[in-house]
Protein backbone atom coordinates (compact mmCIF):
# COMPACT_ATOMS: atom_id res chain seq x y z
CA UNK A 1 0.00 0.00 0.00
CA UNK A 2 2.95 2.42 0.75
CA UNK A 3 4.35 1.53 -2.37
CA UNK A 4 1.58 2.25 -4.22
CA UNK A 5 0.87 5.40 -2.31
CA UNK A 6 4.56 6.85 -3.25
CA UNK A 7 4.13 6.08 -7.06
CA UNK A 8 0.99 7.79 -7.06
CA UNK A 9 2.93 10.61 -5.53
CA UNK A 10 5.80 10.62 -7.39
CA UNK A 11 3.13 10.31 -10.87
CA UNK A 12 1.11 13.10 -9.64
CA UNK A 13 4.91 15.56 -9.45
CA UNK A 14 6.19 14.46 -12.39
CA UNK A 15 3.22 15.39 -14.44
CA UNK A 16 3.77 18.80 -12.83
CA UNK A 17 7.08 19.42 -13.64
CA UNK A 18 6.61 21.15 -17.01
CA UNK A 19 3.97 23.12 -15.89
CA UNK A 20 6.60 24.67 -13.54
CA UNK A 21 9.15 25.33 -15.32
CA UNK A 22 6.52 27.55 -17.41
CA UNK A 23 5.71 29.52 -14.09
CA UNK A 24 2.69 28.23 -13.75
CA UNK A 25 2.00 27.43 -10.51
CA UNK A 26 -0.78 25.17 -10.95
CA UNK A 27 -1.87 22.84 -12.95
CA UNK A 28 -4.09 24.23 -15.76
CA UNK A 29 -5.63 22.82 -19.07
CA UNK A 30 -5.34 26.33 -20.25
CA UNK A 31 -1.81 26.20 -20.77
CA UNK A 32 -1.54 22.19 -21.53
CA UNK A 33 -3.36 23.53 -24.36
CA UNK A 34 -1.34 27.01 -25.39
CA UNK A 35 2.07 24.62 -25.36
CA UNK A 36 0.18 21.80 -27.86
CA UNK A 37 -0.59 25.06 -30.12
CA UNK A 38 2.95 26.50 -29.21
CA UNK A 39 5.21 23.41 -30.46
CA UNK A 40 2.79 23.40 -33.74
CA UNK A 41 3.71 26.92 -34.68
CA UNK A 42 7.31 26.02 -33.80
CA UNK A 43 7.16 23.88 -36.61
CA UNK A 44 5.04 25.73 -38.79
CA UNK A 45 8.05 28.72 -38.01
CA UNK A 46 10.65 26.57 -38.65
CA UNK A 47 12.78 27.13 -42.26
CA UNK A 48 14.00 24.13 -43.41
CA UNK A 49 16.67 26.00 -45.02
CA UNK A 50 18.41 28.98 -42.71
CA UNK A 51 20.88 29.68 -45.28
CA UNK A 52 18.88 30.70 -47.31
CA UNK A 53 17.13 33.32 -45.06
CA UNK A 54 21.11 33.89 -44.18
CA UNK A 55 21.70 34.52 -48.14
CA UNK A 56 18.39 37.17 -47.85
CA UNK A 57 19.71 39.06 -45.29
CA UNK A 58 23.38 39.68 -46.75
CA UNK A 59 21.39 40.36 -50.22
CA UNK A 60 18.90 43.45 -48.55
CA UNK A 61 22.15 44.51 -46.52
CA UNK A 62 24.11 45.29 -49.53
CA UNK A 63 20.67 46.86 -51.26
CA UNK A 64 19.61 50.15 -50.49
CA UNK A 65 16.79 50.04 -51.62
CA UNK A 66 13.71 50.44 -48.57
CA UNK A 67 12.79 46.83 -49.58
CA UNK A 68 8.88 48.80 -49.59
CA UNK A 69 6.27 48.20 -52.01
CA UNK A 70 2.73 50.03 -50.74
CA UNK A 71 -0.49 50.17 -52.90
CA UNK A 72 -2.41 53.11 -52.50
CA UNK A 73 -4.89 50.51 -50.81
CA UNK A 74 -2.56 49.82 -47.95
CA UNK A 75 -1.29 53.67 -47.84
CA UNK A 76 -5.38 54.90 -47.39
CA UNK A 77 -5.82 52.16 -44.71
CA UNK A 78 -3.08 53.33 -42.45
CA UNK A 79 -4.05 56.87 -42.78
CA UNK A 80 -7.32 56.09 -41.90
CA UNK A 81 -5.75 54.34 -38.44
CA UNK A 82 -3.97 56.87 -37.46
CA UNK A 83 -6.68 59.44 -37.69
CA UNK A 84 -8.76 57.59 -35.45
CA UNK A 85 -6.53 59.01 -32.44
CA UNK A 86 -4.74 62.01 -33.69
CA UNK A 87 -6.46 63.78 -30.84
CA UNK A 88 -4.24 61.77 -28.21
CA UNK A 89 -1.43 61.99 -30.26
CA UNK A 90 1.40 64.94 -29.49
CA UNK A 91 3.90 66.72 -31.51
CA UNK A 92 6.77 64.63 -30.50
CA UNK A 93 5.62 62.27 -32.77
CA UNK A 94 6.16 63.87 -35.95
CA UNK A 95 10.26 63.66 -35.88
CA UNK A 96 12.84 61.64 -33.65
CA UNK A 97 14.17 63.28 -30.94
CA UNK A 98 17.28 64.51 -31.81
CA UNK A 99 17.38 63.57 -35.33
CA UNK A 100 16.52 66.70 -36.65
CA UNK A 101 17.71 69.79 -37.63
CA UNK A 102 17.95 72.49 -35.00
CA UNK A 103 19.29 73.22 -31.32
CA UNK A 104 18.21 70.73 -28.88
CA UNK A 105 18.85 70.54 -25.09
CA UNK A 106 19.63 67.89 -22.85
CA UNK A 107 21.05 64.71 -23.39
CA UNK A 108 19.65 64.86 -27.41
CA UNK A 109 21.33 68.39 -27.88
CA UNK A 110 24.46 67.20 -29.33
CA UNK A 111 22.51 64.66 -31.70
CA UNK A 112 22.25 67.19 -35.06
CA UNK A 113 21.72 67.09 -38.44
CA UNK A 114 20.06 65.49 -40.78
CA UNK A 115 18.31 62.02 -40.19
CA UNK A 116 20.80 58.87 -40.37
CA UNK A 117 20.11 55.35 -41.06
CA UNK A 118 23.23 52.75 -41.19
CA UNK A 119 21.43 49.75 -42.05
CA UNK A 120 18.79 48.21 -44.39
CA UNK A 121 16.21 47.91 -41.06
CA UNK A 122 16.41 51.50 -40.00
CA UNK A 123 16.72 52.80 -43.62
CA UNK A 124 13.66 51.29 -44.76
CA UNK A 125 11.56 53.86 -41.91
CA UNK A 126 14.08 55.79 -40.32
CA UNK A 127 14.21 58.84 -42.36
CA UNK A 128 10.67 58.65 -44.08
CA UNK A 129 9.15 62.31 -43.22
CA UNK A 130 5.74 60.61 -42.36
CA UNK A 131 6.91 57.49 -40.53
CA UNK A 132 4.50 58.59 -37.43
CA UNK A 133 1.33 59.09 -39.52
CA UNK A 134 2.45 55.75 -41.09
CA UNK A 135 3.45 53.62 -38.13
CA UNK A 136 2.57 50.24 -39.75
CA UNK A 137 5.25 50.44 -42.49
CA UNK A 138 7.26 48.56 -39.62
CA UNK A 139 6.47 45.69 -40.63
CA UNK A 140 8.21 45.86 -43.80
CA UNK A 141 11.47 46.44 -42.23
CA UNK A 142 12.14 43.71 -40.14
CA UNK A 143 14.96 40.74 -41.50
CA UNK A 144 16.25 37.83 -40.58
CA UNK A 145 14.72 34.80 -39.27
CA UNK A 146 12.05 37.17 -37.52
CA UNK A 147 10.92 38.00 -41.01
CA UNK A 148 7.03 36.95 -40.58
CA UNK A 149 6.62 39.30 -38.05
CA UNK A 150 3.86 41.48 -38.40
CA UNK A 151 2.66 42.23 -34.86
CA UNK A 152 -0.28 44.33 -34.74
CA UNK A 153 -0.20 45.58 -38.49
CA UNK A 154 -4.14 44.44 -38.92
CA UNK A 155 -5.51 45.85 -35.51
CA UNK A 156 -6.01 49.14 -34.80
CA UNK A 157 -3.81 51.70 -32.72
CA UNK A 158 -4.56 51.38 -28.79
CA UNK A 159 -2.74 54.60 -27.31
CA UNK A 160 -1.31 53.43 -23.60
CA UNK A 161 -2.33 57.07 -21.78
CA UNK A 162 -1.35 56.10 -18.13
CA UNK A 163 1.86 54.26 -16.46
CA UNK A 164 -0.07 52.56 -13.91
CA UNK A 165 0.56 49.08 -13.11
CA UNK A 166 -2.30 47.92 -9.81
CA UNK A 167 -4.20 45.86 -11.05
CA UNK A 168 -3.26 42.41 -12.94
CA UNK A 169 -6.53 40.74 -13.03
CA UNK A 170 -8.67 43.43 -14.31
CA UNK A 171 -5.93 46.05 -15.66
CA UNK A 172 -6.97 49.77 -16.31
CA UNK A 173 -8.02 50.83 -19.81
CA UNK A 174 -5.25 53.06 -21.36
CA UNK A 175 -2.56 50.80 -19.18
CA UNK A 176 0.28 49.09 -21.42
CA UNK A 177 -1.47 45.63 -19.21
CA UNK A 178 -4.84 46.12 -20.90
CA UNK A 179 -3.66 46.56 -24.36
CA UNK A 180 -1.38 43.60 -24.20
CA UNK A 181 -3.86 41.10 -22.93
CA UNK A 182 -6.31 41.78 -25.73
CA UNK A 183 -7.26 38.95 -27.87
CA UNK A 184 -7.10 41.08 -30.76
CA UNK A 185 -4.70 42.79 -32.90
CA UNK A 186 -3.42 46.14 -31.68
CA UNK A 187 -0.46 48.35 -32.85
CA UNK A 188 0.58 49.94 -29.33
CA UNK A 189 1.87 53.30 -28.69
CA UNK A 190 2.07 55.90 -26.12
CA UNK A 191 0.55 59.29 -25.58
CA UNK A 192 3.26 60.88 -23.84
CA UNK A 193 6.83 59.52 -22.02
CA UNK A 194 6.91 57.34 -19.04
CA UNK A 195 8.11 55.11 -16.83
CA UNK A 196 5.92 52.06 -15.90
CA UNK A 197 6.81 50.12 -12.55
CA UNK A 198 5.54 46.76 -13.37
CA UNK A 199 4.18 44.79 -10.29
CA UNK A 200 4.20 41.52 -11.71
CA UNK A 201 5.63 40.21 -14.98
CA UNK A 202 3.93 42.05 -18.38
CA UNK A 203 2.29 38.95 -20.19
CA UNK A 204 1.93 39.65 -24.05
CA UNK A 205 -1.00 38.27 -26.21
CA UNK A 206 -0.33 37.30 -29.58
CA UNK A 207 -0.57 39.93 -32.80
CA UNK A 208 1.00 42.72 -30.96
CA UNK A 209 3.13 46.08 -31.42
CA UNK A 210 4.60 47.50 -28.95
CA UNK A 211 5.85 50.82 -30.69
CA UNK A 212 7.32 53.53 -28.41
CA UNK A 213 8.87 55.42 -31.26
CA UNK A 214 8.83 59.39 -30.60
CA UNK A 215 8.31 58.85 -26.79
CA UNK A 216 10.71 57.51 -24.20
CA UNK A 217 9.29 55.13 -22.26
CA UNK A 218 11.00 53.08 -19.68
CA UNK A 219 9.89 49.86 -18.25
CA UNK A 220 12.22 49.72 -14.75
CA UNK A 221 12.24 48.89 -11.27
CA UNK A 222 10.14 45.97 -11.68
CA UNK A 223 8.71 43.03 -13.16
CA UNK A 224 9.64 41.91 -17.03
CA UNK A 225 7.91 41.59 -20.15
CA UNK A 226 6.82 37.55 -20.80
CA UNK A 227 5.78 36.36 -24.06
CA UNK A 228 4.83 32.77 -23.00
CA UNK A 229 3.29 30.02 -26.03
CA UNK A 230 2.80 33.23 -28.38
CA UNK A 231 3.18 34.23 -31.71
CA UNK A 232 3.65 37.60 -33.88
CA UNK A 233 4.96 40.06 -31.61
CA UNK A 234 7.16 43.28 -32.16
CA UNK A 235 8.31 45.50 -29.43
CA UNK A 236 10.06 48.68 -30.13
CA UNK A 237 12.06 51.55 -28.38
CA UNK A 238 11.93 50.30 -25.13
CA UNK A 239 14.06 50.87 -22.50
CA UNK A 240 14.52 47.99 -20.27
CA UNK A 241 16.43 47.98 -17.04
CA UNK A 242 15.93 47.28 -13.10
CA UNK A 243 14.21 44.65 -13.37
CA UNK A 244 13.30 42.26 -10.51
CA UNK A 245 11.46 38.97 -9.73
CA UNK A 246 8.06 38.89 -9.79
CA UNK A 247 6.53 37.77 -6.72
CA UNK A 248 3.73 35.51 -8.11
CA UNK A 249 0.15 35.95 -7.63
CA UNK A 250 -2.91 36.22 -10.24
CA UNK A 251 -2.37 37.52 -13.58
CA UNK A 252 -4.14 38.16 -16.79
CA UNK A 253 -2.45 36.82 -20.10
CA UNK A 254 -5.85 37.65 -21.78
CA UNK A 255 -9.37 38.64 -22.44
CA UNK A 256 -10.85 34.88 -21.22
CA UNK A 257 -7.88 33.51 -19.02
CA UNK A 258 -6.18 34.48 -15.87
CA UNK A 259 -4.40 32.11 -13.60
CA UNK A 260 -1.84 31.76 -10.31
CA UNK A 261 2.21 32.60 -11.83
CA UNK A 262 5.09 31.19 -9.72
CA UNK A 263 8.08 33.75 -9.11
CA UNK A 264 9.17 34.99 -12.23
CA UNK A 265 13.26 34.70 -12.46
CA UNK A 266 13.20 38.68 -13.50
CA UNK A 267 14.22 38.36 -17.30
CA UNK A 268 13.94 41.64 -19.07
CA UNK A 269 12.27 39.87 -21.67
CA UNK A 270 11.10 36.11 -21.45
CA UNK A 271 10.43 33.78 -24.75
CA UNK A 272 9.21 30.84 -23.90
CA UNK A 273 8.12 28.57 -27.17
CA UNK A 274 7.19 31.39 -28.68
CA UNK A 275 7.43 32.16 -32.60
CA UNK A 276 7.70 35.16 -34.96
CA UNK A 277 9.31 37.39 -32.32
CA UNK A 278 11.19 41.01 -33.33
CA UNK A 279 13.07 43.00 -30.67
CA UNK A 280 13.75 46.78 -32.44
CA UNK A 281 16.03 49.52 -30.21
CA UNK A 282 15.74 48.20 -27.41
CA UNK A 283 17.72 49.29 -24.25
CA UNK A 284 18.48 46.80 -21.59
CA UNK A 285 20.76 46.49 -18.58
CA UNK A 286 20.42 45.87 -14.72
CA UNK A 287 18.04 42.74 -14.66
CA UNK A 288 17.74 39.81 -11.73
CA UNK A 289 18.47 37.29 -14.28
CA UNK A 290 18.87 37.42 -18.07
CA UNK A 291 18.15 40.38 -20.28
CA UNK A 292 16.79 38.37 -23.05
CA UNK A 293 15.65 34.64 -22.90
CA UNK A 294 14.64 32.95 -25.56
CA UNK A 295 14.05 29.31 -24.77
CA UNK A 296 11.19 26.21 -25.02
CA UNK A 297 11.42 25.89 -28.84
CA UNK A 298 11.03 29.40 -29.32
CA UNK A 299 11.78 30.09 -33.17
CA UNK A 300 11.17 32.72 -36.05
CA UNK A 301 13.13 35.30 -34.11
CA UNK A 302 14.90 39.03 -34.99
CA UNK A 303 16.91 40.96 -32.31
CA UNK A 304 18.24 43.92 -34.04
CA UNK A 305 19.40 47.11 -33.01
CA UNK A 306 19.60 47.28 -29.39
CA UNK A 307 22.04 48.26 -26.62
CA UNK A 308 22.96 46.00 -24.06
CA UNK A 309 25.26 47.57 -20.82
CA UNK A 310 25.87 46.38 -17.47
CA UNK A 311 25.01 42.76 -17.42
CA UNK A 312 26.41 39.19 -16.47
CA UNK A 313 24.03 37.04 -18.48
CA UNK A 314 23.12 39.13 -21.53
CA UNK A 315 21.29 36.73 -24.06
CA UNK A 316 20.56 33.07 -23.67
CA UNK A 317 19.11 30.92 -26.69
CA UNK A 318 18.47 27.60 -25.23
CA UNK A 319 18.73 26.66 -21.70
CA UNK A 320 18.25 23.18 -21.16
CA UNK A 321 20.60 20.30 -22.59
CA UNK A 322 18.07 18.18 -22.92
CA UNK A 323 15.61 20.12 -24.56
CA UNK A 324 15.66 19.19 -27.99
CA UNK A 325 12.41 21.07 -29.01
CA UNK A 326 15.53 23.94 -29.21
CA UNK A 327 16.96 21.78 -32.27
CA UNK A 328 14.02 24.34 -34.24
CA UNK A 329 15.46 27.21 -32.56
CA UNK A 330 16.57 30.11 -35.48
CA UNK A 331 17.22 33.36 -34.49
CA UNK A 332 18.64 36.38 -35.66
CA UNK A 333 20.59 38.69 -33.53
CA UNK A 334 22.00 41.84 -36.11
CA UNK A 335 23.14 45.69 -35.91
CA UNK A 336 22.86 45.07 -31.82
CA UNK A 337 26.01 47.03 -29.80
CA UNK A 338 27.18 45.36 -26.98
CA UNK A 339 28.61 47.75 -24.98
CA UNK A 340 30.24 48.51 -21.22
CA UNK A 341 29.84 46.58 -18.11
CA UNK A 342 28.83 43.13 -20.20
CA UNK A 343 30.74 39.94 -18.89
CA UNK A 344 29.13 36.66 -20.95
CA UNK A 345 26.33 35.05 -22.94
CA UNK A 346 26.51 37.62 -26.43
CA UNK A 347 24.57 35.23 -26.97
CA UNK A 348 24.67 32.21 -25.22
CA UNK A 349 23.40 29.11 -27.54
CA UNK A 350 21.90 25.60 -27.18
CA UNK A 351 20.74 23.51 -30.18
CA UNK A 352 19.16 25.45 -32.89
CA UNK A 353 20.87 27.86 -35.87
CA UNK A 354 21.93 31.59 -34.93
CA UNK A 355 22.88 34.43 -37.30
CA UNK A 356 25.13 36.83 -35.63
CA UNK A 357 25.51 39.42 -37.49
CA UNK A 358 27.59 42.96 -37.94
CA UNK A 359 27.22 43.80 -34.25
CA UNK A 360 29.83 45.87 -32.05
CA UNK A 361 31.02 44.19 -29.31
CA UNK A 362 33.06 46.77 -27.37
CA UNK A 363 33.00 45.21 -23.47
CA UNK A 364 32.79 41.88 -22.38
CA UNK A 365 34.87 40.50 -19.35
CA UNK A 366 34.47 36.97 -19.76
CA UNK A 367 33.63 35.95 -23.59
CA UNK A 368 31.30 37.38 -26.18
CA UNK A 369 29.87 34.40 -28.03
CA UNK A 370 29.40 30.83 -26.80
CA UNK A 371 27.53 27.72 -27.44
CA UNK A 372 26.94 24.02 -26.71
CA UNK A 373 24.94 21.21 -27.52
CA UNK A 374 25.88 21.40 -31.22
CA UNK A 375 24.79 24.31 -32.37
CA UNK A 376 25.00 26.19 -35.60
CA UNK A 377 26.58 29.53 -35.18
CA UNK A 378 27.18 32.07 -37.96
CA UNK A 379 29.33 34.99 -36.84
CA UNK A 380 29.27 37.12 -40.11
CA UNK A 381 30.83 40.94 -40.20
CA UNK A 382 31.03 41.53 -36.26
CA UNK A 383 33.65 43.80 -34.80
CA UNK A 384 35.40 42.98 -31.55
CA UNK A 385 37.61 45.40 -29.70
CA UNK A 386 38.75 43.52 -26.68
CA UNK A 387 38.37 45.78 -23.17
CA UNK A 388 40.97 45.66 -20.93
CA UNK A 389 41.07 42.96 -18.45
CA UNK A 390 39.40 43.44 -15.04
CA UNK A 391 37.42 42.16 -12.32
CA UNK A 392 34.40 40.20 -13.38
CA UNK A 393 31.10 42.86 -13.72
CA UNK A 394 29.23 42.60 -10.11
CA UNK A 395 26.12 44.75 -8.80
Amino acid sequence: METARLLVCVICIASLIPTLRANVAETDEYWVTKANEARRRTLMAYHPDPYQIVDHFHERHYDNSTDIEETEENASEEEDDIEMISSATNSTRRSLRGRGKGKGRGKWSKLKGPCTASNPIDKCWRCQPDWARRRKKLVKCVRGFGYKTTGGKRGRIYVVTSNRDDDTVNPRPGTLRHAVIQNEPLWIIFKHDMSIRLCQELMINSHKTIDARGTNVHIAYGAGITMQYVHNIIIHGLHIHHIVQGRGGMIRNSNDHFGFRGVADGDGISIFGATNIWLDHISMSKCQDGLIDAIMGSTGITISNSHFTHHNDVMLLGAQNDNHADKKMQVTVAFNHFGKGLVQRMPRIRWGFVHVVNNDYTHWELYAIGGSQSPTILSHGNRFIAPPHLQHYRE
